[in-house]
């Protein structure tokens, strides 16, 4: 699902919420007149927001309703990475969890590898602290650049996850998904380690996040909910 109104330069994804939840909410229940079993895949934003939205709305069991935006993320710390190592980005495997969006997405260096070796042994902190910063406003450093919203990486992000699901191939990739108490979270979606496979939800990886990485979690999380609790105050 990728209806919506456009992000346009200056503009937050929580100011897209008030349009885009009616959009979301017709699309979400044509598909599901006309494929009732089908695993929706969330791109609209505010991602984490529309994916909480499609789950309350359709009722659907969680493993059928998950958002795109932790994919996207990664590729784009991939891409500020592998131009500070001088290397491939297929040669880095990155990890992006938290909210989509530029403050509450949390790029993790301890758990981002180039050939199986940390990154964070290569890259001094405080280059590495001002990666992760431009990983997290790229959206909308692109989105100012181009005078509109970016395509090209969203698109094969989502080619990514949803080729996994055609071809029941599983694949582990950051997603938004509802979660039920893991990373002491309840009752919210958002971005972490996934399996996917042709049901959507295969499983939700496990992580040892240490206090710092647990902290921005939960920060990102309050942050997510403040979009949310906006759904409340619509007539859906």
């Amino acid at each position: 699902v990728t209806s919506g109104v456009p992000r346009k330069p200056g503009m937050t994804r929580e100011e897209l919420i008030s349009v885009n939840a009616g959009i979301v909410k017709s699309v979400v229940e044509n598909v599901l007149k006309h494929s009732p079993n089908a695993v929706i895949v969330m791109i609209s934003n505010p991602l984490d927001t529309m994916t909480y939205l499609t789950l309350k709305l359709t009722g659907l069991p969680r493993h059928r309703v998950i958002g795109m935006g932790g994919i996207l993320d990664s590729a784009r710390f991939a891409g500020y990475l592998s131009m500070e190592l001088g290397c491939s980005p297929r040669d880095l495997q990155t990890n992006v969890i938290g909210g989509h969006g530029d403050t509450t997405m949390i790029p993790l260096p301890r758990y981002s590898t180039w050939r199986g070796v940390p990154v964070t042994q290569y890259i001094a902190e405080e280059r590495m602290k001002q990666i992760v910063a431009d990983t997290m406003v790229g959206g909308a450093t692109l989105t100012k650049l181009l005078g509109t919203r970016a395509w090209i990486a969203p698109g094969a992000a989502a080619a990514q996850l949803a080729e996994a699901i055609v071809t029941d191939t599983p694949r582990v990739f950051p997603c938004c998904v509802s979660l039920e108490g893991e990373f002491g979270l309840n009752d919210i979606c958002i971005g972490v380690p996934v399996r996917v496979g042709k049901k959507g939800l295969v499983e939700i990886m496990k992580m040892e996040l240490n206090a710092e990485e647990q902290g921005l979690l939960n920060k990102s999380a309050d942050a997510v909910r403040s979009m949310n609790d906006v759904l409340k105050t619509m007539q859906m």
